[in-house]
């Protein structure tokens, strides 16, 4: 899975980049991705150990309050 590239390009500049090359843009976008999966897997896992098997907002800010990244 391939998230789009402009949005990145759009948060560089948010961020008060004035240019951004090509290159910078897709390993912002790679990295973003790789974190999100990541936070996602465990998210699925804390919410299949509380018997639940629909991952909620809480399940989410758990694994990013505790660092589980």
């Amino acid at each position: 899975m391939t998230l789009p590239i402009f949005p990145f390009g759009l948060i560089a500049k948010k961020a008060g980049a004035k240019r951004v090359s090509a290159d910078a843009i897709e390993e912002l976008r790679d990295t973003v991705e790789e974190i999100g999966l990541d936070i996602a897997r465990k998210a699925v896992l804390i919410s299949q150990h509380s018997g639940r098997r629909t991952v909620q907002k809480k399940d989410i800010e758990f694994v990013i309050k505790h660092k589980m990244v």
